[in-house]
């Protein structure tokens, strides 16, 4: 796996996250070198949904509607049923959302996240995976559906489930280890 350190990376979460898909980012890319803010609508602590119950509380450091898109090299979307739901209807989250993917950097989905992606009206086209309920959902909104542990399209990059997440992992820090080598390079 690519070094990044020093490299910012956000994650929008809610009450109703699954765990593993915020934790397990949340570790690997700070071992891997990165800072990591989580940011909630209300900025404050968030409880995850752990398989069939709830949870542990995670600390946020931020309102979505306080996180600045310029500041961060990648955005990371938890899944979960609930998360995505609730977060799909926040218009705070969907504008960070479309602002962070005009910026060109990675922005990264697990699960049922993608319904964020659909939301922010970007997905016509793209070559994208999700949890298999919503596959869908994303047919309907345009996207081109694989049944793969990750699927990156430009700075999209999505995942089926909890077992994708060494894989998803992995694709989001070579994505920021690219994208921030390009950037010094222009």
């Amino acid at each position: 796996m690519a070094n990044i350190d020093n490299a910012k990376i956000v994650i929008l979460a809610t009450d109703g996250f699954e765990q593993v898909e915020l934790t397990t980012p949340q570790e690997k890319l700070r071992q891997a070198g990165a800072q990591i803010h989580v940011a909630s609508p209300d900025g404050q602590a968030i409880k995850g949904w752990y398989f069939d119950r709830w949870g542990d509380d995670v600390t946020v450091d931020k309102k979505i509607a306080d996180v600045n898109v310029e500041d961060y090299d990648a955005m990371v979307l938890p899944g979960g049923q609930i998360n995505p739901d609730v977060l799909r209807a926040d218009a705070d989250a969907v504008q960070k959302i479309k602002d962070f993917a005009a910026t060109g950097k990675p922005l990264a989905a697990i699960c049922h996240a993608p319904w964020l992606l659909i939301e922010a009206d970007l997905v016509r086209g793209k070559r994208l995976t999700s949890f298999s309920s919503i596959r869908t959902d994303l047919r309907n909104a345009g996207a081109d559906v694989v049944d793969e542990m990750v699927a990156q399209d430009g700075n999209l990059i999505t995942s089926r489930n909890p077992d994708d997440l060494d894989a998803f992992v992995s694709a989001i820090v070579d994505a920021v280890a690219q994208s921030r080598s390009d950037r010094n390079a222009a």
